[in-house]
């Protein structure tokens, strides 16, 4: 009989480098948006493979750091100038942010289901969904797997002539403009290209149960478009999400520097210098992070083959995942029974999940008009769904401990 042991689905990897780090800020004086958020912003463009440098060699600037993806995704959504009257097209099976961000700038979702047997969007249905009412496409990258945007800018370009821009940015794309659900796919890699450089705009979470944390917070990446002008949507971005004031507070420092205009009535949403810390030294040590989550995924793939569990190919000589969420498929198992893995798992100190319940099934998009029974493959992915721990405090042993009660559980369900 195995020693009951407690394991938490997903706590934050944090180190004395992030203690020292924030230590460093707040001894610093300075703890809301100032030079460590700057610096957080050019390390993550450097990352994602998005810097850009002008003639004199200075940094473009190609990313602005948030209190939230969410607020990624609306200011990227507000800075494209969509609005009411406007179509954004989300996968149905993803959490609420995905499409919320598209409520809270007075534009209409528009679900499509998964494709069979996948938990990415059906790409042809994609094509479909496109009217002359679309301006953005926002694919999941779920689990942190980057989703097929091959297959993406495919639907996109085959209904280009549909397209009817109502502003300089939206003609300068000429085309539906692709925005990324990256929020768990930071540091994953598709045929070559970093995730951050692929669509043409990325949001990324840290909140505190993703792969790299700020506690809360996230990021906007863009990748270069001829005609759009890189240091004019970060000023845009800067303003949307600091009340539309033309100074931030680090400009303002500056001798004989307070006054500033209120250009715009908008948000609040900027990340802190206390925040960016804990990012910095968390971006120190995400190489090693991602390489410890991929020992732990391919412990529980060598492990589950046997028992025809489905998994997500989360690496493959075409991708690398970020590894963030271990999604199985219990093939032949109901909802109820489904649920009473979970009660037995966290009876013998695991904690698991599921990812997601689709949002056609939730209340405020039912008040929508969304029905589940119009995305049957959703559906289907998600009744037999379980997401084990997946995380870098996790031991070989209690990946063992893991895998031998879910195995003896499901072994259970056949008698």
């Amino acid at each position: 009989m195995n020693v009951k042991k407690n394991i938490p689905f997903s706590p934050p990897d944090v180190t004395e480098a992030e203690a020292l780090e924030v230590a460093e800020a707040l001894k610093s004086g300075w703890i809301t948006t100032g030079p460590k958020t700057k610096e957080f912003e050019h390390l993550i463009s450097k990352y994602c493979q998005t810097d850009r440098y002008d003639a004199d060699g200075k940094q473009i600037p190609t990313t602005v750091c948030l209190n939230s993806a969410t607020a990624a995704m609306e200011l990227a959504l507000r800075v494209l100038g969509v609005g009411e009257g406007d179509e954004v097209i989300v996968p149905a099976y993803t959490y609420t942010a995905t499409a919320s961000s598209v409520c809270h700038v007075g534009a209409r979702p528009v679900m499509v289901d998964c494709a069979p047997g996948s938990f990415e969007m059906d790409y042809d249905k994609l094509a479909e969904a496109i009217t002359e009412r679309t301006k953005v496409v926002m694919p999941v990258d779920l689990g942190g797997i980057v989703a097929d945007y091959d297959k993406v800018f495919a639907a996109v370009e085959s209904k280009k002539d549909l397209f009817l821009p109502n502003n300089d940015i939206q003609k300068a794309f000429g085309r539906c403009i692709v925005v990324a659900d990256a929020a768990h796919a930071f540091g994953a890699m598709w045929h070559g290209e970093m995730c951050g450089e692929i669509a043409d705009f990325t949001s990324f979470s840290f909140h505190a149960v993703k792969n790299l944390t700020t506690a809360e917070g996230g990021a906007l990446t863009w990748r270069a478009h001829e005609g759009v002008d890189d240091t004019a949507i970060y000023k845009q971005l800067q303003l949307l999400s600091l009340h539309g004031q033309n100074k931030d507070a680090l400009a303002k420092t500056k001798l004989g520097g307070w006054e500033y205009d209120i250009i715009g009535t908008w948000y609040k949403c900027n990340m802190t210098d206390i925040m960016a810390g804990i990012g910095i030294a968390q971006l120190k040590r995400y190489p090693e992070l991602l390489r410890r989550r991929r020992q732990l995924i391919e412990k529980y793939n060598v492990a589950l083959e046997p028992l025809r569990i489905l998994v997500l190919p989360h690496y493959s000589n075409e991708h690398s995942s970020s590894g963030h969420l271990y999604m199985v498929r219990v093939p032949g198992i109901t909802v109820d029974q489904r649920n009473d893995i979970i009660v037995k798992m966290a009876e013998r100190g695991i904690a698991t999940n599921v990812h997601y319940k689709p949002l056609p099934m939730m209340t405020a998009y039912k008040a929508l008009g969304f029905d589940i029974k119009d995305f049957p493959n959703a559906y289907e992915q998600y009744h037999n769904e379980i997401t084990l721990p997946l995380h870098t405090r996790l031991t070989d042993e209690d990946v063992k401990y893991i895998l031998s009660n879910f195995f003896e559980i499901i072994e259970n369900l056949k008698d």
